[in-house]
């Protein structure tokens, strides 16, 4: 009983902690458009180093700017890539329908062959 309990415990809290990563990512903005991730991905990077540094001088470590790893630079435009993939699906599925219909003639035709 104590075991299962403890499963059930342990099941919940990742389940608590799934839910609350989910809900912070749709708040901030990051399960939107692609500009709306955009928008998230410069506020983070405005708002880390601050915050690392306020947590740092709370514990008491001493970790100057220099020693932070400078904040990767995105050259690409998150809006654009999504919506090239958007138009690639949705290419692929409206070519589907003449797609499935060539190889289905294709596939007549060589069984009418080897029927031959």
């Amino acid at each position: 009983l104590n075991c299962c309990a403890f499963n059930s415990f342990r099941f919940l809290v990742k389940g608590g902690l799934a839910g609350a990563a989910v809900y912070v990512a749709y708040d901030q903005g990051l399960l939107g458009s692609g500009i709306e991730g955009a928008e998230a991905l410069k506020k983070a990077q405005e708002t880390l180093p601050p915050a690392i540094q306020e947590w740092t001088d709370y514990l008491g470590w001493e970790v100057s700017a220099a020693q932070l790893p400078p904040t990767p630079k995105i050259d690409f435009s998150l809006s654009a890539s999504w919506n090239k993939g958007v138009h690639t699906v949705m290419s692929a599925l409206s070519a589907a329908p003449s797609r499935a219909c060539e190889y289905t003639v294709e596939g007549w035709k060589y069984v009418k062959d080897l029927v031959k």
